[in-house]
């Protein structure tokens, strides 16, 4: 099935049913009075968020999505029937903006969770609800509110604790089939991974965590080159980063510090809140360097960045200090946890800085979707002068 992690609808709720005149007329009762019924509500238009879905892919081929509208009022007080609510089921992790507000509706990062994303109409009075002693015979009525209308915008973001960084074959997806049962295609060609891929680390039991391999970025990334870096926004999530270096790349010419430095102004150009995230050096595919050089190689590449933070010395492919680097993740996730419940200014500063990460995110994407569109424009205008120009029509009088 084909990944789809954007959709814009169109959602209309129900408008009220409308209340209804009537007055009693029976054998033997005079002056009946009003018995003329409400209307129904209108139905509404949620979200729920279901943990089978994994993909916004159905949005893609239908666009508008409806309410029913209530049943008007009736004779002999009968109210209206409400109309039914449409649930629009989609993948958990999905958020909802109004595209013509730019407000978040919602977040569902819970299976089950719901959310309303157009109120129906509310119902209508009929004459009974005027009847006093002053108006014993009212003949105004009510009608239905129309139900709300709102242009949605839906993105998926993965649910994920840890997220993967690096070049194309650094090695992101063999790291993912290592600490967990996931398993992603992996070659021996760049862009193998199309898709970002999530699986479950698990380091013994009841003590697991989720890390997300999303495709590889290449310099220029930013500017749309490679895939882009459209799928950076489900890193948004995270609480860590790490960053797969290839020690043994093809390019021999280019060192892995360069390649490090690269990717990190990548991110830094998509969003700065998300270059300042934690982030681990892991430094990958040391099987394929001799072991008494592997230990300088390294220190070599950490004294060339300058950097400062965790460091880990792997060789996905055979495991080797796989574990360790996953022991060490769930034990910085769990004091994570355990401080965001205790200290609320933790907390409220964790949420302020996933709030501005997710508007740069929003932001550089829309940039880029809008340069897509001038640059094709452009290209078609160029072919249109180009047609004018290359073709002559003689016309020939016989």
């Amino acid at each position: 099935m084909k990944f789809v992690d954007e959709a814009r609808i169109t959602v209309q709720a129900g408008k009220g049913g409308n209340g209804c005149m009537s007055f009693r007329r029976e054998k033997f009762i005079p002056k009946g009075g009003p018995d003329g019924g409400d209307g129904g509500d209108g139905g509404s238009v949620y979200l729920l968020a279901d943990d089978a879905i994994n993909t916004l892919i159905d949005f893609r081929y239908t666009r508008h999505y409806q309410a029913d509208n209530g049943k008007n009022g009736s004779s002999r007080n009968c109210t209206g029937n409400k109309g039914a609510d449409m649930v629009l089921r989609v993948p958990v992790g999905t958020t909802a903006i109004d595209e013509d507000t730019g407000e978040t509706l919602g977040d569902l990062t819970e299976n089950g969770q719901k959310l309303m994303l157009a109120m129906g109409g509310f119902h209508g009075l009929g004459n009974t609800r005027y009847k006093s002693s002053t108006n014993q015979a009212p003949t105004q009525t009510k009608p239905g509110q129309p139900g709300e209308s709102r242009n949605i915008k839906l993105e998926l973001k993965v649910l994920a604790d840890v997220g993967l960084l690096g070049l194309p074959n650094a090695g992101k997806s063999t790291f993912i089939r290592a600490v967990s049962a996931a398993r992603p295609k992996v070659a021996d060609y760049p862009f193998t991974t199309l898709v970002p891929n999530l699986g479950v680390v698990s380091v013994e039991p009841h003590r697991s965590f989720v890390v997300a391999d999303i495709p590889g970025l290449i310099p220029g990334a930013s500017d749309g080159a490679g895939l882009g870096t459209r799928f950076l926004k489900h890193l948004v999530r995270t609480h860590l980063l790490l960053h797969i270096v290839d020690m043994a790349p093809f390019d021999t010419e280019v060192s892995p510090a360069d390649n490090v430095r690269a990717i990190a102004y990548e991110l830094d150009q998509f969003s700065p809140g998300l270059a300042q995230r934690d982030r681990w050096l892991v430094l990958n595919k040391l099987d394929l360097i001799p072991e008494d050089e592997r230990e300088a190689r390294c220190q070599a590449i950490i004294d060339e960045l300058q950097w400062t933070g965790p460091v880990y010395k792997i060789a996905a492919i055979n495991r080797e200090g796989t574990f360790q680097i996953s022991c060490d993740i769930m034990e910085y996730i769990e004091q994570r946890r355990i401080r965001e419940q205790e200290d609320e200014e933790f907390a409220r500063q964790l949420r302020e800085e996933r709030e501005q990460v997710e508007a740069e995110a929003r932001e550089h994407i829309e940039m880029l979707q809008e340069r897509r569109r001038q640059l094709r424009e452009l290209q078609e205008d160029e072919d249109d002068d180009d047609d004018d120009h290359d073709v002559e029509v003689i016309y020939i009088r016989e």
